[in-house]
């Protein structure tokens, strides 16, 4: 019995780690493309594991589309020089970004001007490229 209980524990940790090795993968961006647009902030979600970026951007025919971009962690983001207080509703941003395949407005954050014009990059050495 202590077998069959060691056994069903030790499936349901394997299992439940599947999901953490994906969600570190980068299949689900279309790597390479990055799309530049203006938006406003709607929030900035500042926490573990990742921080998110919301905001309202026109697309190409004028319709506003709501986008969700992920960056990385708050003490990675703090290196880069980002704050809890980088972001607040309301304020005009130009983001760059990599978006998801499918075409939904999510993506990964790459880099993104404030609105006094100081560039904030979500890669290191401030190269928004894939990879960095």
């Amino acid at each position: 019995m202590k077998y069959l209980i060691g056994l069903t524990m030790a499936l349901g940790l394997f299992a439940g780690s599947a999901p953490l090795f994906a969600h570190h993968g980068s299949a689900a961006f279309d790597t390479g493309k990055q799309v530049v647009m203006k938006g406003t902030v709607t929030k900035w979600f500042w926490a573990n594991p990742h921080c998110f970026l919301s905001f309202d951007a026109q697309d190409e025919n004028g319709n506003v589309a709501h986008w969700v971009v992920e960056t990385s962690n708050p003490p990675d983001m703090i290196n880069r020089g980002w704050t809890k207080q980088s972001f607040k509703p309301g304020d005009q941003v130009t983001a760059t970004v990599e978006p998801v395949k499918n075409g939904q407005p999510v993506g990964r954050l790459l880099q993104v001007v404030l609105p006094d014009g100081k560039t904030l990059y979500a890669s290191k050495g401030g190269n928004p490229g894939p990879g960095n």
